[in-house]
């Protein structure tokens, strides 16, 4: 026979301070908490204008806590006698205030019937976060406890790592950082991890909530520092990565695929560029399965990561003063901070929106007044060139304080994902010194959970149109000017164009995201069906996800790989500039025509020109950064009227120039190698 033992109820200040309501039960009929007889159902009756703003807890006497509803409810007003239970069949993640009747809550209530004393003091822990004068209360709430209970999700092993974090009874807060104790669990060679095992790293960990929308999800991301006893930083490896102290742990909640960071990751890594290294990781958290996690490193100055020179707060002149920084465009929530508002508003700003960058490195509470005046300056000189009417001079335009290559490729990750949130958030921008190269380089990427159409808002739902023409022009946060005004510049369009067909030739094939995607798959398929029983989301709407809601993580996967097939032949279609190399590479030498076959090659390439070249003639391979990555002494190759003939087998796929120099004439032509 069921039992139901009611709670007080009280005000729910909106003061960001988690507000407790304490029962205390003494009266169970069967004490041990178990699938026999356990906690059935609890019940809540908030009075709330917008019910959106609040948090609501349910922690049992062994302090082991569970989330019955965070963020819920849109616009709407009022919990009214709302009831949770395992065994409903409409989540609460999915419903729309006033909430009524029975809902399944976004925890299971099986993980507190873990065989723990149900006497005790049972607490209700409520939130609100938002003030906006909307304070509520609560009038009251129950537990109901009763035969065939829902148990815990019992986890032992995964083929993934494992992170145990025992936060020793506390909160997690989202600042400062609370010391937790750690282990890493992380056998050799793809054997099987089982929690018994001993950890490679059994220490200390400073931890916080991390991001800043994402928090109001119950499957919250974290920052942390590994630290000594003494609460100190401590540089260690951790999974194979370079040692360093600061690292995250990314829920990836409303990704249901658990791939889209590290798709856009390796897409940057395969195009040459440092992008955190990362592994996929089960977290336990206080001893309760805590699902997937991606684990990698912060972007951060390092030798091993963001590798640019340091600056410390006594570099206040000369060379020294130059670099390195990291700065971003980004929301000031989150890890958000102090920064300065660029001179140059973003297309549409119908609201007065402004671009504001902010200080990663050195951060706000370091960097120095001479520090901000220069990185400000360099970028109001950037910013002012590329507004400026000889924007496009290839030597005294933009280019004189910008990588090209860098914008370049980070152009092609946002349009390839269609990221939503791109080049107007996690948008991080970093500047060498000036003795090292001085000028400013996009990236690294970052946050992409709500790129490969992951949002149902700003056409970040529609395979077609580019993501930096962002169409909702009321949105607090804009996009640059850059982007418009970079492609206005026809030498950076055709450079664009030329490094979309190279990687798309060499690299970045079909082929090649549907085999990555496949791996993914593949290493996820058992930690994802743990991941999704803890948290039953599939096929369930989580904000942003667009419609069709794929019912099973198969179907996601599906939806990703044909996102990426749709995506891909639209930019092929449609990416801008004209790919000419020669005339790109040429444009001071003697008109020579040179004609390469077959194309693309692939063991071996007949090169012809109209002029015999004298011996000994050099043969160039250049890629499309006018790099030569490989030279061949033309004497090798006899002269037969001007044909020669090129063994290419040794050469990677894609496309690049081949040029031929004898000192006195020279011909570049465009050479494609397939694989």
């Amino acid at each position: 026979m069921a039992q139901i033992f009611g709670g007080n109820g009280g005000s729910v200040p909106e003061n960001g301070v988690m507000t407790s309501f304490p029962l205390t039960i003494s009266t169970i009929a069967a004490e041990q908490l178990n699938a026999d007889f356990g906690l059935l159902a609890a019940a809540i009756n908030i009075n709330h204008n917008h019910v959106d703003d609040l948090e609501v807890y349910l922690v049992a006497p062994d302090g082991k806590t569970i989330a019955l509803t965070t963020f819920n409810g849109s616009n709407g007003d009022n919990y009214t006698y709302t009831k949770f239970s395992d065994y409903a069949t409409q989540p609460i993640t999915s419903g729309w205030a006033p909430f009524t009747g029975t809902w399944r809550p976004e925890e299971r209530l099986g993980e507190l019937n873990n065989g723990q004393n149900g006497n005790g003091i049972w607490t209700l822990n409520i939130r609100d976060g938002v003030a906006n004068n909307r304070e509520g209360t609560l009038l009251g709430w129950s537990l109901t406890f009763g035969a065939n209970a829902t148990t815990p999700f019992i986890f032992t092993s995964s083929n993934l790592p494992i992170v145990i974090i025992d936060t020793y009874g506390q909160e997690i807060p989202d600042d400062p950082k609370l010391m937790v104790g750690m282990k890493i669990i992380d056998n050799a060679s793809g054997e099987r991890n089982y929690l018994t095992d001993t950890p490679v790293y059994d220490g200390f960990a400073g931890i916080e909530l991390r991001g800043s929308s994402s928090q109001q999800f119950p499957k919250k991301s974290f920052g942390f520092e590994t630290w000594d006893s003494n609460g100190e930083e401590l540089d260690v490896s951790l999974l194979g990565m370079p040692e360093e102290t600061d690292w995250i742990l990314n829920a990836n909640y409303t990704d249901k695929t658990l791939m889209r960071n590290t798709l856009a990751y390796r897409l940057s890594q395969e195009m040459g560029h440092y992008a955190t290294r990362h592994k996929y990781v089960e977290v336990v958290l206080n001893g309760n399965y805590h699902g997937v996690y991606i684990f990698s490193e912060k972007i951060k100055r390092d030798g091993d990561r963001v590798d640019i020179a340091k600056l410390t707060n006594t570099m206040n002149s000369g060379d020294p003063l130059t670099g390195g920084y990291i700065f971003k465009i980004d929301k000031q929530t989150g890890s958000g901070g102090d920064g300065w508002i660029s001179d140059y508003p973003p297309p549409a700003h119908p609201s007065g929106q402004t671009i504001f960058f902010q200080y990663e490195y050195p951060k706000s509470d370091v960097i120095t007044p001479q520090q901000k005046e220069y990185i400000s300056s360099y970028m109001d000189t950037f910013e002012g060139a590329l507004a400026g009417p000889f924007f496009d001079d290839p030597e005294n335009g933009w280019r004189k304080y910008a990588v090209e290559s860098t914008f370049i490729d980070y152009f092609i990750v946002n349009e390839i994902s269609k990221n939503v949130d791109g080049y107007r958030l996690s948008t991080f921008i970093h500047k060498e010194r000036e003795s090292l190269g001085g000028k400013l380089r996009l990236g690294p990427v970052w946050d992409y959970d709500l790129g490969f159409r992951n949002a149902d808002y700003c056409a970040g739902d529609v395979v077609t149109g580019w993501a930096y023409q962002f169409p909702c022009q009321y949105d607090y946060w804009q996009v640059p000017f850059w982007w418009q005004r970079l492609l206005q510049d026809s030498l950076f369009a055709d450079h664009l164009k030329c490094r979309w067909e190279n990687l798309r030739i060499n690299k970045l094939t079909n082929a090649w995201f549907e085999n990555y995607v496949d791996s993914l798959a593949t290493l996820l398929d058992e930690g994802q069906q743990r991941n999704f029983i803890k948290w039953p989301i599939l096929g369930i709407y989580v904000w942003p996800n667009p419609q069709p809601i794929p019912a099973t993580y198969a179907g996601e996967i599906d939806a990703l790989k044909s996102y990426l097939n749709s995506r891909l032949a639209w930019l092929d279609q449609n990416m801008p500039g004209y790919c000419n190399p020669t005339s790109m590479e040429e444009k001071n030498t003697e008109k020579v025509k040179l004609t390469l076959y077959p194309s693309p090659a692939n063991e071996s390439v007949t090169i012809k020109t109209t002029q015999i070249f004298d011996s000994p003639v050099q043969i160039s391979l250049i890629d499309l950064t006018g790099s030569v990555v490989a030279t061949f002494e033309g004497s090798k190759y006899r002269i037969a009227e001007g044909s020669y003939e090129l063994n290419v087998q040794h050469l990677p796929a894609g496309l690049w120039l081949l040029k031929l120099d004898d000192g006195n004439h020279s011909a570049t032509g465009r050479l494609v190698i397939a694989k």
